[in-house]
């Protein structure tokens, strides 16, 4: 998760009341992962491998992924890179403590622009996606991008890969009306990514 330095925190928005569907019952070749906020606390600009904390179920999911034989990898904004806050050897630090925690994955891509940059990497789009795709030879059809903001979610529908958006108290509200699949947290993310594993896992779809 990396939101705009402006948009505010907000109560995490409530999965309730959405109607319930039957998961789409197809495993992902891959996943990929947002870094902050998703598989790990979120740390604005982090430049400290000692601040990594996993988010809680994060490494429960990813070793039933592996064992299921479904790839792994992370796809992150770190604009701090851009904006001078933090240096790409920080960065490469603290990815290297992630992947100490809850790795081995099998591809990292990482923006370092600043939105002003105007690349085609930083989400929403989807130029980290597809180059995930490619380096693990995967169609990207066949993927699944597990974030906590709407940019992560845009991202995966602009390369066609599937979204699940697992709300934090920063996602907004009209991100959670407009995903496709929402999951309360990575244990019920899990559920939809390997319901074979679990026959009564449900989607929660938007109602459109």
């Amino acid at each position: 998760m990396e939101q705009n330095a402006s948009a505010p925190a907000q109560a995490m928005p409530s999965a309730a009341g959405r109607p319930a569907m039957r998961a789409p019952e197809r495993v992902p070749a891959a996943v990929l992962f947002d870094r902050d906020g998703t598989l790990v606390v979120d740390e604005p600009y982090n430049g400290s491998p000692a601040l990594v904390r996993p988010m809680p179920g994060a490494s429960e999911l990813l070793a039933a992924l592996r064992r299921a034989g479904v790839r792994t990898g992370v796809v992150t904004n770190q604009s701090g890179i851009g904006r001078g806050l933090v240096t790409a050897e920080q960065v490469g630090a603290v990815n290297a403590r992630v992947e100490e925690l809850l790795g081995p994955f099998d591809v990292w891509q990482m923006c370092p622009h600043s939105p002003e940059d105007g690349c085609d990497c930083r989400k929403p789009q989807p130029g980290m996606i597809l180059s995930a795709a490619e380096q693990l030879g995967v169609p990207v059809e066949q993927l699944a991008v597990v974030g906590d903001i709407g940019a992560d979610m845009e991202a995966a529908r602009a390369a066609g890969a599937r979204g699940i958006l697992v709300p934090t108290p920063v996602t907004r509200p009209e991100e959670v009306e407009a995903a496709d699949e929402v999951a309360a947290d990575l244990v019920e993310a899990g559920r939809l990514l390997l319901p074979a594993a679990d026959p009564a896992a449900q989607t929660r779809t938007a109602d459109r």
